[in-house]
C-alpha cells in the first residue's frame, strides 16, 4: 500500500518520536510505500519518503489550525496518489487519525484548571470536527478508545485499538546489565542504593511533583534519576523543601535513555493523563519493574508481576509500591518484565494498522 503517515518532527528524545519511527520502518518492511509529512527536517529513516510540510508562521493560539489546514492543502494536491492518509497529529481530513495523545478534553478535564483559553477552544473544535468525520480512529489503549467513544459520542465500530511496538533488541535486559554499573556510578548512585527512574517530558503532568514526594517517604540511600524536558527549578525548589535535593539526579533529556534503564531498579510514573506512554513498554522491555497510575493507558499492561498500579497523585502509595517491588528476587522481576513486553513488536502493530485498512477499505476516499 502507499501510506501517506502525517506526524510531529522525529527528535528522537521522546517515546513518541522513538513509537513513530519504528511504526514506519515496520510499514517498509512489511512492504509499503511510505510518505512522511512532517514540519521537521526530519532524520532519514531507511525507506520512506520524506516530505516537508511549510507552515506559515502564526500566533501560538492559531498554530493547531494552521497545521490542519496545511495538511488539508498537501492532500489535496497528492489526491490519489495515497491509498491511506494516517495522521497522528489534529488534523481534518485523513482517513486514519492515531490518536496518541488521547483526547485535548479529558486532558483538561484530568488537570483541573485551564489556561490559553483561545488554544483549548482551537484544538477542541478540531477534536469534535475529527472524530465526527474520521472514518476510521486508532486509540493506542483500550481506555482511550473508551474515553473517545463517551466523550465524542463515537460509534465503537469506528474506533480500534492498536498498541505501540517497542524496539525489543535496543531495550533489553542484557544491554541493561552491561552499562548498569557504569550508569550508576555516572548518576552518584551509591553501591547497593535502589534507583527510582523518572522519564518524560512534561514534568507536571507526568507527576514528577508525586514521584518527588514518594521519593522523600523512600529509605534515604535511595535516589531518582530524572530524564526528560520541562521546568526543572520548579522541582529543585520542591525537592529542597522536601529535604532530598541531594537525592535527585537532573540529566535533561537523553538520546541514551536505554542506558538510564540499566541504572535503574524500579521506573515511576504516576501520571495525572497519559494515552500510553511508551516508557511502559521501554522500560518492561529492559527488564524493569514500572510503577504508574490509574490514569495511564500503560496501565493495561501492568500486573503484580512487572509493577504495580496506583491512583494518581498518591505518594504514599508510589511509595509502598516502589518499595514492595525492591523486596522481591530481582531475577524474577526482570524475567516477567520482559515477558510483559514481548508481544508489543513493531511487526504486530503494523499488522493492527493493516488490520484496520482492510476494515474499511472502502471508506478512504
Amino acid at each position: 500500500m502507499k501510506i501517506l503517515v502525517v506526524c510531529r518532527p522525529l527528535v528522537f528524545h521522546g517515546g513518541v518520536e522513538r513509537a513513530t519511527a519504528g511504526l514506519l520502518e515496520g510499514l517498509v518492511e512489511h512492504g509499503d510505500e511510505v510518505h512522511l509529512l512532517s514540519p521537521g527536517r526530519d532524520p532519514a529513516l531507511p525507506g520512506v519518503v520524506h516530505r516537508r510540510l511549510v507552515l506559515p508562521p502564526a500566533p501560538a493560539p492559531l498554530r493547531p489550525l494552521v497545521l490542519a489546514a496545511a495538511v488539508s492543502i498537501a492532500r489535496g494536491r497528492g489526491r490519489g496518489r495515497w491509498d491511506v492518509v494516517q495522521s497522528h497529529e489534529r488534523t481534518l481530513t485523513q482517513d486514519v487519525y492515531r490518536a496518541g495523545e488521547g483526547c485535548h478534553r479529558a486532558w483538561l478535564a484530568a488537570r483541573g484548571r485551564h489556561g490559553r483559553a483561545l488554544y483549548n477552544a482551537v484544538v477542541l473544535a478540531i477534536e469534535r470536527r475529527l472524530f465526527r468525520t474520521t472514518p476510521r480512529i486508532v486509540a493506542i489503549a483500550r481506555a482511550g478508545k473508551a474515553e473517545i467513544e463517551s466523550l465524542y459520542a463515537v460509534p465503537s465500530w469506528r474506533v480500534d485499538v492498536v498498541y505501540n511496538g517497542v524496539d525489543l533488541v535496543r531495550f533489553h535486559p542484557a544491554s541493561s546489565a552491561r552499562v548498569r554499573e557504569s550508569a550508576r556510578a555516572e548518576a552518584r548512585v551509591p553501591a547497593g542504593a535502589p534507583a527510582l527512574l523518572f522519564v518524560g517530558s512534561g514534568f507536571e503532568r507526568k507527576g514528577l511533583g508525586t514521584a518527588l514526594e514518594a521519593l522523600a517517604r523512600i529509605q534515604a540511600e535511595a535516589r531518582l534519576i530524572v530524564v526528560g524536558r520541562g521546568n526543572v527549578d520548579v522541582y529543585r525548589a520542591q525537592a529542597r523543601r522536601l529535604g532530598i535535593e541531594e537525592r535527585v539526579v537532573w540529566l535533561g533529556a537523553r538520546p541514551d535513555v536505554e542506558r538510564w534503564y540499566g541504572a535503574a531498579d524500579v521506573v515511576v510514573l504516576p501520571t495525572t493523563y497519559e494515552p500510553f506512554g511508551n516508557v511502559h513498554l521501554e522500560a518492561l522491555a529492559s527488564g524493569v519493574p514500572i510503577v504508574t497510575s490509574s490514569r495511564a493507558g500503560g496501565a493495561e499492561i501492568v500486573d503484580d508481576a512487572c509493577g504495580a498500579v496506583v491512583a494518581p497523585g498518591d505518594p504514599r502509595a508510589l511509595a509502598d509500591a516502589v518499595e514492595r517491588l525492591g523486596a522481591r528476587s530481582r531475577d524474577d522481576v526482570i524475567a516477567a518484565c520482559r515477558a510483559a513486553a514481548e508481544p508489543f513488536t513493531y511487526a504486530a502493530q503494523v499488522a493492527g494498522f493493516h488490520a484496520v485498512y482492510r476494515s474499511a477499505r472502502g471508506a478512504f476516499s
